[in-house]
């Protein structure tokens, strides 16, 4: 299983995202992602995540949590669980791919 760094390889402090910052605006649920070299950037506390597609499965078809069977792992103020080689991040009714 893999457990990649889910964050974004700059910091806030090398490059903040906003309005004018040059990269794509990708509005994703309560919260916008940038397009920053291939990934889709999305401030998370002091850093930022790589947010990909959102997972494969919903979470009516799979829910994670404690018992699900997935290496579960913490990450800021949430948990990610690790499903086939991803970090799936529960977003409202979908999974996002941390």
């Amino acid at each position: 299983m893999s457990t990649a760094d889910p964050h974004a390889h700059h910091t806030v402090a090398e490059h903040a995202h906003g309005e004018g910052c040059g990269h794509e605006a990708v509005q994703h649920g309560d919260h916008v992602d940038y397009v920053h070299d291939g990934h889709r950037h999305a401030l998370h506390g002091d850093h930022y995540d790589d947010h990909q597609e959102v997972a494969e499965h919903t979470v009516a078809e799979h829910a994670h949590g404690e018992g699900c069977g997935h290496e579960a792992v913490q990450h800021g103020d949430h948990v990610d669980y690790v499903h086939d080689g991803h970090r799936h991040a529960q977003h409202g009714d979908h999974y996002d791919e941390h």
